[in-house]
């Protein structure tokens, strides 16, 4: 074979005297990776702070490790009954991501709405986040050496332990599809989707949530089919197959049902200020003279103001009769230079500059 992945000899990692379980480091750095997104973007929005992010993520994805675990436990039942004292035992594996979404996201719109934050805004902040976790913490499953696909010679196959390969019932030096890392890299590309989906089109009333559910749905399902672990079937398909299938049902089907609603009102983004005040004080009435109207703009703004030259260079654009905007012309009254365009009044005095 030209190449393969092997596979670490430890689900553990030594630091000095330190050792540190594999699976739950990367759970740990995708809830970090995700929380510092997530925050980002709730800044950038206008919708809440970090610290809303992090006082909302430390319970919502304690809910979401319950929901996933109690899932693995109910969708696997056989491997722990009789077992109980497994149930907790999330270190060794075991988390099924339809109960951890459902948990989290119950909690976590709980929490949002209990501080004042609007819920679809904040599903739409946070919905990029939730992949880049996924993509991290699968890597979890490369240090367990499980969650593999079926056999394969392809160059970026999975080496494991002879014991492992034997237990899968391979022969001892079998290679395998990483579906692990296939997953791990559809969440990633999934999360740069969805954010540009988001600076492009800017999707509202939950709609990129739903967007990641059905995104999700659909990596999932092709890719459990390769696995070869044991789980229950139902018909042609394994359970979890089913369950991706319902996540791109449920995601399809809000985007149908929400695709003729109106988009709800935002908040200004910062830089259309300047444009609301000249909108809402500076009055552009069409018997103005153009020096009037540049001493409505000049009011408004005020000597000290620094943005009065964009301000009155807004204005002159939006006085153009046709055609593209133009450059601004520089008022006599602040340059004190000469208009030669400007007729001479022949009843006035000329006055001095000011």
């Amino acid at each position: 074979m030209i190449a393969s992945i092997p596979s670490p000899p430890s689900g553990s990692l030594h630091i000095g005297p330190l050792a540190l379980n594999a699976y739950g480091l990367m759970i740990a750095l995708g809830v970090l990776a995700a929380a510092w997104l997530c925050g980002r973007r709730f800044e950038e929005k206008g919708i809440g702070t970090r610290e809303d992010v992090n006082a909302v993520a430390l319970w919502a994805v304690l809910a979401g490790v319950i929901g996933s675990r109690l899932y693995h436990v109910a969708t696997d039942w056989p491997r722990f009954e009789g077992r109980y004292e497994d149930i907790p035992k999330i270190w060794e594996g075991g988390l099924g991501v339809p109960g951890g979404i459902f948990a989290g996201v119950l909690v976590g719109v709980w929490l949002i709405r209990k501080r004042g934050i609007p819920a679809g805004p904040a599903l739409t902040a946070v919905a990029p986040s939730v992949p880049l976790a996924q993509a991290i913490g699968r890597l979890g499953n490369w240090f367990n050496q499980e969650l593999f696909g079926q056999p394969t010679g392809l160059p970026w196959a999975l080496e494991v332990d002879d014991e492992t390969a034997v237990a899968a019932g391979y022969p001892a030096g079998t290679t395998f599809h990483p579906a692990f890392l296939y997953e791990a890299l559809w969440n990633l590309g999934l999360c740069g989707v969805l954010l540009w989906i988001d600076r492009r089109f800017q999707p509202q009333r939950g709609r990129l949530m739903a967007m990641y559910v059905a995104g999700y749905g659909a990596g999932r399902f092709w890719i459990e089919g390769l696995r070869i672990d044991e789980a229950r079937e139902i018909g042609p398909w394994r359970l979890n197959q089913w369950m991706a299938f319902v996540l791109v049902l449920a995601g399809g089907a809000y985007l149908l049902v929400v695709r003729d609603r109106p988009a709800l009102a935002t908040a200004p983004a910062a830089g259309d200020d300047a444009d609301d005040d000249v909108d809402a004080d500076v009055d552009l009435d069409d018997d103005d003279t153009a020096d009037e109207r540049d001493d409505d703009v000049v009011d408004d703004a005020g000597p000290a103001d620094e943005e009065a030259p964009d301000v009155r260079r807004r204005v002159d654009q939006r006085r153009t009769p046709d055609g593209p905007a133009t450059a601004a012309r520089p008022s006599p009254s602040r340059t004190g230079a000469a208009d030669p365009d400007a007729a001479p009044d022949s009843d006035d005095p000329p006055s001095p500059s000011s």
